[in-house]
């Protein structure tokens, strides 16, 4: 079966559909950079880099994915987030283009693929969106538009449940042949943990270099060591008494709990976000072990490579060796885990 991605990044989500005998032949690609790290892993698609909203880049994806069976897509919901909380942007409402989820509604009407999946944060489900002068919910919109043609199957559904060992929330709507059926997969029964996935893997303090590849450590300030140092498995740093995050004049930072803390061993990842990179962003810091002065090892946001895993990539994907460290931790921040994508792809009849 022959797809297209639309909204790729550099297709994190993608990296196991082959498997499952999709080939992604086509994406899309606003941010230049993620695109090349994209045709970079998968040569043999047609990586398109460009605004979808360009007319010229528009119709460059849909004359070359003609004849494609499978639709992915993945809209940035910035500009329907605004819609669904603010009835008063008159100048959003009255441009429905402003909306980049209508030019997944304009590819479905073009290519009229078999079968559709988008992805998105939970609010998908929620949010309303402008069509024909009134507010409506995303899948009240496709029910109107395609539901003659397709079956329209929505849920919000959590990765941990299909063997990733990372807790991450998301919003699927399926579409498929009135005449077919694409169901669920069936939950595991023991959800994949921290300890399962990263807990062979070599100590590091901030800033150390081990001999295996992306297992490596981002240095940090002098306090957020120490205070994590002091912070035991599963906590946060600013419930410490002594070393806690302070400010170069002394006095404590002021923050919420969900900061400075260290992620548990024995349960799934917490989310992986964008800013990954920062232990004062939200639950981001190793779990550490317990050191016979009483500190915790390991005192530092995840490694490449550990947030490889946890995000259940394999430990040799294939990423060029020069992609940038940043570039590494904002894609798969902002990915579709790809066994996620891989267990629901895969029980199309189809594909079966």
């Amino acid at each position: 079966m022959l797809g297209l991605s639309l909204f790729s990044s550099a297709g994190v989500g993608e990296a196991f559909l082959s498997d499952i005998g999709l080939d992604i032949i086509v994406a899309n690609e606003l941010i230049e950079k993620r695109a090349n790290l994209h045709n970079s892993l998968y040569p043999n698609c047609k990586t398109i880099c460009g605004d979808i909203r360009d007319d010229k880049v528009f119709s460059e994806i849909i004359r070359s994915a003609k004849g494609i069976e499978f639709l992915l897509a993945s809209p940035p919901c910035q500009g329907m987030s605004i819609a669904g909380k603010n009835r008063h942007q008159e100048s959003m409402i009255q441009d429905s283009r402003n909306f980049l989820i209508d030019y997944v509604f304009e590819s479905i009407e073009l290519l009229k693929p078999k079968y559709i999946l988008i992805e998105n944060v939970k609010q998908l489900l929620d949010i309303k969106l402008p069509f024909k002068g009134e507010l409506h919910k995303v899948v009240d919109i496709l029910k109107i538009k395609f539901g003659k043609d397709y079956c329209i199957d929505a849920k919000t559904v959590d990765a941990s449940d299909y063997g990733v060992p990372q807790t991450r929330i998301r919003a699927i709507i399926k579409m498929f042949p009135k005449e077919s059926f694409w169901p669920w997969p069936e939950h595991v029964q023991n959800k994949k943990t921290v300890r399962d996935t990263i807990g062979h893997l070599p100590s590091l303090e901030a800033g150390e270099v081990s001999d295996i590849k992306w297992h490596y450590a981002r240095p940090h300030s002098e306090n957020n060591i120490l205070c994590m140092k002091h912070t035991p498995t599963g906590c946060s740093a600013f419930a410490n008494p002594i070393y806690y995050p302070k400010k170069k004049d002394g006095s404590r930072v002021k923050g919420y709990e969900s900061s400075y803390r260290r992620i548990k061993w024995d349960e799934p990842a917490p989310t992986i976000t964008i800013r990954n990179d920062c232990i004062a962003s939200q639950r981001n810091v190793h779990p550490g072990r317990l050191l016979p002065d009483g500190t915790y090892s390991d005192a530092r946001v995840l490694t490449p490579l550990e947030l490889m895993l946890l995000n259940s990539l394999p430990a040799n994907w294939a990423i060029p060796d020069d992609t940038p460290e940043i570039l590494i931790r904002q894609v798969i921040g902002e990915s579709i885990p790809p066994l996620m994508l891989k267990e629901i792809i895969k029980e199309i009849p189809s594909l079966k």
